[in-house]
């Protein structure tokens, strides 16, 4: 044998092995893929995403790619989950042979090494079960899931490709009408667009419009590829778009649109023409084609009339480059060859993750193995008595401030605050503007959150002022003594401000409380936050953590409970007996106000008042022209002066005081004057019951409740722990259940570092493989 025979005979044999090599590399990214799904791995193998508005055709342009019909189609919503089919090449496998991969808790894990269930399940088995999926989330409130029907089928007539088939986007009409659509269109397109987020998937765009500058589905893809880098567009129901054009220009930019319209280097530099016959496969009287051979004869046939139609509008004939667009067999040669350069170009990258992951699944695993050592009884008193300290320290951290827990997560604008924990709100309904409380727009929490609360309280019941006070309310609070029926004016008063201020203060104190517990409870959330930022949360105790949860929440209640009672006892005592010198604290004001009001009424009274024996005729003066009598009448008039002062001032101020007895004590007839008395003392006294109720107040709230949370929750907490060790350990851990829950983590765990492990090992071969394939074909190529 020559030279040359022999290294045509290797060739031969190496390309053997290549195509060999090709179904080992196809069938390790399906496994892949399935590992993606069953654990949530963080990494994707690249597949192909079908994407498009209902009734574009979608479903029936995936039977097409495979070359038989499964799936549920027709009019409407009909696919609720996505389908993700592995279809592998098989010579041998004349029919379609079908296995469905089953949710991890549907099979048993009593053989730690064994592999996600699939079930073998007919092509109609396959179709019901889809379409029993589908009818049962078309039901239920959510209507959608992202959770993916994962089937793999071997059949001669598939190409060796995954295909994610998606539920079709919505586009509702606007108005109140059709609001369940509208609410059913943005479930899907979250979908769809979270589907799109993975870098290896290819996205399958799928328009249905005879306009390329109608972008409908594109609109949704280009939110996330904007430049269509991964994105193959594909015109779908060419045949009944044909009919439509009247001239071959129009055909020409059908075919070729410029580059403009699609805003974009699309995968393979222009769109897809593909045609799919209607008619489904059975042996019903409704069904058209009586096989999957008829099926792919008729896709085949329409391909043909499509290109025939297509050259007949054009009048030419068409180029090998436009050929090579137009139908499914066409498309599915592309996404073949697209997907298997990916994988080939991917397996260097797969490696790398597959190693990181696998650290990951080890560390897992020591982890489950470390917990599974602590249970027992000291070690898990030690855990939760070092938990104990831990979260007190969290919170510790909280109230004295912090900014390791997100503010965007955590934190709470004023506008928050009053939403959560309630709003302080004036007996007349109104609100104090948010906007004039410092760092109202902050999203705080813990001690700054507290302190901005506790200043909110002090601007709202600061500002506050006096209530109206009617006549009415005057006249009924003067009432009838026991001993007389005159009128007290200095009771009424204080009976209409205590009552006043009894009514204006007492729902700020509820607010208040109210607030701040919202406040403190918050802590809880955030604290355990830190603990699993840190690495100290006590995960899979959660009767434990319920426990410790519990005991918080309880305390910051009663202590809440018990500080608001100790202010409404300091509210009812100032508004139960008027102290003069603790209520009236502006009393040289209220003096100033009253000596005022007193010279108003004498001003008023003295022009009535003239002494006797003095003449009020402007003759009076005419006795002083006398010079014998000056000096003698001029001393005498000064002593018949300052006598008549005396007597005119004592005479006075008992008629005043007659005056004042006879306005107030024995007459009922409200006078102005009364009424401004009454006015300016009800202030007085609701003044300084105000200003003493925001002292107590507040300095109670930081006393009794903010304090007890940094000297007296370590006890109880502390008490709490203490006690429960003591009643029943194994109840408060869950030993037994934890047992078993670590158990069955363990036994996942293991299955899925061992399925890691496998594909690591068969990636790595695959990587030595090809590339000691590739330097064999450039050698050979060397020598020719």
């Amino acid at each position: 044998m020559s030279r040359e025979a022999e290294r045509a005979a290797e060739m031969e044999n190496e390309n053997g092995e290549w195509e060999e090599e090709q179904c080992r590399l196809y069938e390790a990214y399906n496994e892949l893929h399935g590992l993606a799904q069953a654990f949530d791995t963080p990494f994707d193998a690249p597949a192909v995403l079908v994407v498009g508005h209902q009734t574009d055709g979608k479903s029936a342009l995936v039977e097409a790619l495979m070359g038989f019909q499964f799936n549920h189609v027709g009019g409407g919503t009909k696919t609720r989950r996505p389908i993700t089919l592995h279809m592998k090449y098989d010579a041998d496998a004349h029919s379609p042979l079908c296995r469905l991969h089953l949710p991890s808790n549907s099979h048993s894990h009593s053989d730690s090494d064994s592999e996600p269930h699939e079930k073998s399940l007919s092509l109609q088995e396959i179709q019901a079960y889809i379409e029993a999926e589908n009818m049962r989330l078309e039901k239920e409130p959510c209507l959608f899931s992202a959770k993916e029907i994962i089937v793999r089928v071997d059949y001669k007539y598939c190409p060796n490709l995954t295909i994610i088939d998606t539920p079709g986007l919505i586009a509702p009409a606007p108005g109140p009408k059709n609001r369940a659509l509208q609410v059913q269109a943005r479930a899907v397109e979250a979908l769809v667009r979270a589907k799109m987020q993975h870098k290896e998937f290819i996205i399958l765009c799928l328009e249905d419009c005879s306009d390329w500058s109608n972008a409908t589905t594109r609109r949704v893809v280009m939110q996330i590829d904007p430049e269509l880098s991964r994105t193959v567009i594909v015109s779908t129901k060419l045949d009944t778009k044909i009919p439509q054009f009247a001239r071959s220009s129009d055909v020409e930019v059908f075919l070729s649109p410029p580059t403009c319209m699609l805003d974009g280097c699309i995968l393979g530099d222009s769109p897809f023409f593909t045609s799919v016959p209607s008619g489904r496969v059975g042996s019903g009287h409704d069904s058209v084609y009586r096989s999957n051979d008829e099926f792919k004869k008729a896709i085949s046939l329409r391909e043909m009339e499509d290109v025939a139609s297509l050259e007949e509008k054009l009048g030419r004939s068409l180029s090998i480059q436009e050929r090579s667009r137009i139908g499914v067999s066409k498309l599915r040669c592309f996404l073949e060859e697209l997907l298997q350069k990916r994988y080939m170009d991917n397996v260097p990258l797969i490696i790398p993750l597959l190693e990181k992951e696998y650290r990951s699944a080890t560390r897992k695993m020591n982890e489950i193995n470390q917990e599974l050592s602590t249970l027992d009884e000291l070690k898990l008193k030690e855990k939760g008595r070092v938990f104990h300290d831990l979260f007190l320290t969290k919170l510790s951290l909280l109230l004295k401030g912090t900014v390791v827990a997100p503010p965007d997560k955590f934190g709470e604008t004023l506008q928050d605050e009053r939403t959560n924990g309630g709003a302080f709100v004036s007996s007349d309904g109104l609100q104090f503007p948010h906007k004039l409380i410092p760092n109202a727009g902050m999203r705080l929490y813990g001690g700054a959150q507290y302190h901005r609360a506790m200043a909110e309280f002090r601007f709202v019941v600061g500002g506050i002022k006096c209530p109206p006070i009617t006549r009415e309310e005057i006249v009924n609070a003067c009432g009838v003594e026991d001993l007389h029926d005159g009128t007290n004016y200095s009771r009424t008063a204080c009976v209409i401000a205590v009552a006043k201020a009894s009514d204006t203060f007492e729902p700020f104190l509820h607010q208040l409380g109210c607030r701040l517990l919202h406040i403190l409870k918050r802590l809880l959330p955030i604290s355990v936050y830190l603990l699993q930022k840190d690495g100290e949360y006590l995960s899979g105790h959660e009767v434990f953590l319920r426990r410790v949860a519990s005991a918080f929440n309880d305390f910051a209640e009663s202590t809440e409970r018990a500080c608001r009672e100790k202010c409404m006892e300091d509210l009812v005592s100032t508004t139960r007996y008027v102290t003069w010198s603790l209520h009236n604290k502006n009393r040289a004001g209220l003096r100033q106000f009253l000596d005022s009001f007193a010279g108003t009424e004498q001003n008023t009274m003295g022009s009535n008042c003239v002494p006797a024996g003095i003449s009020q005729d402007s003759s009076f003066g005419s006795v002083a022209n006398e010079k014998d009598t000056k000096s003698r009448a001029d001393v005498k008039l000064s002593h018949v002066a300052s006598g008549i002062d005396v007597a005119s001032s004592i005479q006075t101020t008992e008629t005043r005081l007659a005056d004042l007895l006879d306005s107030t004590l024995w007459n009922r007839r409200l006078a102005p004057s009364s009424e401004r008395i009454v006015y300016a003392l009800v202030q007085q006294i609701f003044h300084g019951i105000k200003e003493y109720f925001l002292a107590s107040a507040e300095l109670k709230f930081n006393c009794f409740l903010l304090m007890p949370v940094v000297d007296k929750l370590p006890a109880l907490l502390r008490e709490d722990l203490k006690s429960a060790f003591e009643d029943d350990l194994d109840n408060i851990f869950d030993i037994t259940n934890l047992r078993h829950l670590l158990g069955q983590r363990k036994r996942d765990a293991e299955i899925e570092l061992k399925r890691i492990k496998r594909l690591k090992d068969k990636f790595r071969s695959l990587h030595k493989h090809l590339s000691s394939h590739q330097a064999h074909s450039t050698a050979f190529s060397d020598y020719r």
